[in-house]
């Protein structure tokens, strides 16, 4: 069964940074575009950037453009979200899922992680 999990969640204070990871298991992500999204509560789930799976390149939200930054280790089968300079508003529970096309479009993702919560709070 094709898994991802997301790992690296945690409280932080506004202003630190915190590292996500998207490990996948029984399948390689290396034609993949990886996509990671983040769903607040009370909130619809958004996109926040996403990495194509050639030639690595980026999209960012503009909410996130600045401070967060992806990056994949092929090797380890990972792809990582680095977020910096965290705010409040960033609390939210991240997910990590596969497309076929480097998008933000949700319904273009199969495979979802079971999300990691973030909390950024002094």
């Amino acid at each position: 069964q094709v898994q991802l999990v997301e790992s690296g969640g945690g409280l932080v204070q506004p202003g630190g940074s915190l590292r996500l990871s998207c490990a996948a298991s029984r399948f390689s992500l290396d034609y993949y575009a990886i996509g990671w999204f983040r769903q607040a509560p009370g909130k619809e789930r958004e996109g926040v950037l996403c990495i194509s799976s050639s030639d690595g390149s980026t999209y960012y939200a503009d909410s996130v453009k600045g401070r967060f930054t992806i990056s994949r280790d092929n090797a380890k089968n990972t792809v990582y979200l680095q977020m910096n300079s965290l705010k409040p508003e960033d609390t939210a529970v991240y997910y990590c899922a596969t497309s076929t096309i480097v998008t933000m479009e949700m319904d273009e993702y199969d495979y979802w992680g079971q999300g990691t919560q973030v909390t950024v709070s002094s």
